[in-house]
């Protein structure tokens, strides 16, 4: 499959071939949370969808180098580069240390992360780490005059550039609209659109992380911080860089902006965006308080790679609507499937033919701009197709290198789950074709004499229009 992966690159806005700066490896960077709080199902959406793109990779063969940041400063709660930073509003909520809180926080994400089945990335670098890089990215910035002083503060002069909005057509003042937060005029600033690469204590006086810099004591601000970071671990060239809708404008805009004048060439050449994940209020943010995490959806008895797979039947560009409701189906839908799975007996030989046809169905559908719905589509008919259990079972396998749903596995703690054993499972699924067939034939005393043997096994049985649905009481 190597060479042949298209991806909707958000910096031409088409889908394009890619095509790696180096034959055969990939570099590739993922904006990492802030951990000021718990992430939300929302922002893990990205990090599942990132993670698939990461797979997808190696499964075609590439050597990849994936490295993620974590924000432990800098990042302000404001776009505008204002308002309190995120590490320390969290660190006064919970009245810890800010070191503290990023500490918590990280483990907890990277906790869900291991529930959600996503590979913890080759490197992963907290911004404190990188201090000294960050201060020589902005004086080689400042001897090159994309830089500038002013009220205590180094902001790079987006005046200097011939093309700041690289991600859009819209206008100066369509894009500064767009600002995820309320717009504080910031009067140091020479443009409305310049950012600040480095914080005094002339602004700051409470911040508790501080360090000494050739322009006096402060700390870094949030879009220097991947520039350096990705820098540090993969060169001046970088293939691909992820992140949310949200990054585009201003963090990633910023990125480009800084990195590009820093080195004096094209810095990265594909650049992938996961769409939000709504409620049926809009988009999920901690900012409205109540907030879904991976622990909650758990505590309501949810199985975290149904929300994996429920991400995964939809296109990463599409706005996806999270409900209670839809989160049942899909568990429906994947004990349906882990017990098919569970079925299959690995007996006989692997039909090569057979599986080299489905892989490459499967390729093609991960090559097509990530599209995952069609890749499970494959797995679905491959199931259903004419081939022995062996082969079902190695395509399985092979899927799941990338689905990550723990296919092969799931299926004995979906029966330890429920209390089933096999022998109970055939025994339910053999009463309900013969309830099936009596109802064909109208002797709906039968039927109704299955549903009440049942009954008394502690089974349940519910007619629904996707078939029959079956539980322990």
């Amino acid at each position: 499959m190597e060479n042949k992966l298209s991806f909707y690159n958000t910096l031409s806005r088409k889908v394009e071939q890619f095509i790696p700066n180096e034959d055969g490896k990939v570099a590739m960077y993922t904006c990492g949370p802030t951990v000021y709080h718990f992430a939300h199902i929302g922002n893990l959406r990205s990090y599942i969808m990132e993670d698939v793109l990461e797979k997808t990779f190696r499964y075609a063969g590439y050597d990849v180098k994936r490295v993620m940041n974590i924000t432990d400063v800098g990042h302000l709660s404001s776009d505008a580069d204002t308002g309190e930073d995120k590490m320390l509003k969290g660190a006064k909520r919970e009245h810890k240390t800010v070191m503290e809180i990023a500490k918590f926080y990280t483990d907890a994400f990277f906790a869900d992360c291991a529930k959600l089945n996503i590979k913890t990335p080759d490197v992963v670098e907290p911004a404190t780490n990188c201090i000294a890089e960050f201060i020589h990215m902005i004086e080689v910035l400042l001897e090159k005059d994309y830089a500038y002083e002013s009220g205590g503060n180094i902001y790079f002069d987006t005046s200097k550039l011939t093309d700041y909005y690289v991600f859009s057509s819209q206008s100066e003042k369509e894009l500064l609209v767009g600002v995820r937060d309320d717009v504080e005029a910031d009067d140091n600033k020479k443009n409305p659109s310049d950012f600040v690469l480095w914080f005094t204590k002339s602004k700051f006086d409470d911040q508790e992380l501080k360090w000494d810099s050739p322009w006096g004591v402060g700390y870094p601000g949030w879009h220097i911080e991947c520039s350096c970071i990705s820098m540090k671990h993969l060169g001046e060239y970088m293939d691909i860089h992820c992140g949310g809708v949200d990054n585009i404008f201003p963090h990633h805009t910023n990125e480009i902006a800084q990195s590009e004048a820093y080195v004096g060439h094209k810095w990265c050449n594909y650049w992938f965006h996961v769409h939000h994940l709504n409620d049926k209020s809009g988009k999920m943010s901690k900012s409205k308080g109540d907030f879904l995490t991976v622990s909650l959806i758990e505590s309501k008895g949810y199985n975290p790679l149904v929300y994996r797979m429920f991400c995964l039947q939809s296109h990463y560009r599409k706005p996806l609507e999270f409900s209670y409701e839809v989160l049942d189906n899909v568990t429906a839908a994947y004990d349906k499937l882990v017990r098919k799975i569970g079925s299959l007996k690995e007996e006989g030989a692997v039909d090569e033919a057979k599986f080299a046809e489905y892989r490459a169905q499967f390729e093609a559908a991960l090559g097509n701009d990530l599209n995952t719905s069609s890749a499970i589509t494959v797995l679905y008919d491959m199931l259903k197709a004419d081939m022995n259990d062996a082969t079902k079972l190695a395509l399985v396998k092979s899927f799941d290198e990338v689905l990550s749903l723990d296919l092969a596995t799931a299926h004995a703690k979906v029966e330890a789950d429920n209390g089933v054993d096999a022998e109970l499972e055939a025994y339910v699924l053999a009463k309900i074709e013969e309830r099936k067939a009596a109802k064909k034939e109208k002797d709906f005393a039968k039927a109704d004499a299955i549903r009440n043997e049942l009954l008394e096994k502690g089974i349940v049985i519910e007619d629904t229009r996707e078939g029959v649905k079956w539980k322990k009481a």
